[in-house]
């Protein structure tokens, strides 16, 4: 990108535009590259990772889909990417929300919006707010798809949980629940990258497996349970490098 949007700062490292040159993306600034290229130099398998969370978020689409879900909430969409939420699920009403406004300006300028996509600019760390404003897109008396990926390990635990408390409390027998979230994969360095993103936009709030999945409390967690984002329900189309397991991902559906 050439310019920031008035009251963006691109001095200061964004963990969207981040992720989105992990991804090999173009809507970034010099500052976001600096911080990205810091983070894969502590785990070289960034990119590999962010390529296979990707691959998560299609596979797991396509199962909620599946199981009847019309309704997709992408909560901390982040920059559009080939194989969008709404590119998976063309039958489904697909709302990407995020509080970023260069994210929201290049999401609206870069999806083909219609009636059932749309971009939203709001604050996933203000619930109660978000579900006042989801309400005028979605029916939240039907099923719907909460998606979290990659966002919750930049929200401090009682907030997080609170936050997906709040979303499952207000959403239909039958919604689901698709987070992959970051763990610390390598002790010796972690803080080298928790430093990093301190100087970014959000801080890194890394938790254990048993943590992640004090996540889906409320939810029928899906097989093969909360596992690394490669060995959710493989289907053999996309495999990278390998020995990437610094997060883990997993689906929950509400009974």
């Amino acid at each position: 990108m050439d310019s920031a949007p008035e009251g963006v700062d691109p001095n200061v490292p964004n963990v969207a535009r981040m992720y989105d040159y992990y991804l090999d993306g173009k809507d970034n600034f010099a500052a976001d590259r600096e911080a990205a290229e810091r983070i894969m130099k502590i785990f070289p398998v960034t990119k590999d990772a962010a390529r296979e969370n990707r691959a998560f978020l299609r596979r797991a689409v396509r199962e909620v889909v599946a199981g009847g879900v019309r309704q997709i909430i992408d909560l901390g969409a982040g920059l559009p990417t080939q194989g969008n939420t709404h590119e998976i699920a063309p039958e489904a009403r697909v709302v990407y929300v995020d509080y970023d406004p260069v994210v929201c300006t290049h999401g609206r300028a870069l999806l083909a919006r219609g009636e059932n996509v749309d971009f939203l600019q709001a604050d996933a760390r203000k619930p109660e707010e978000l579900l006042e404003r989801l309400g005028e897109m979605v029916d939240l008396g039907q099923p719907v798809a909460f998606m979290m990926l990659a966002i919750l390990h930049f929200i401090p635990d009682g907030d997080a949980y609170d936050i997906v408390g709040t979303l499952r409390d207000a959403s239909a027998p039958g919604s689901h629940l698709i987070i992959s979230h970051a763990i610390d994969a390598k002790p010796d360095t972690t803080p080298q990258a928790i430093e990093v993103y301190n100087q970014a936009t959000a801080g890194l709030n890394l938790r254990t497996h048993a943590e992640i999945v004090r996540f889906f409390d409320g939810y029928e967690l899906l097989e093969p349970g909360l596992v690394f984002p490669k060995d959710w329900r493989p289907d053999g189309e996309e495999t990278y490098g390998g020995g990437t397991a610094i997060g883990y991902a997993g689906v929950g559906r509400k009974p």
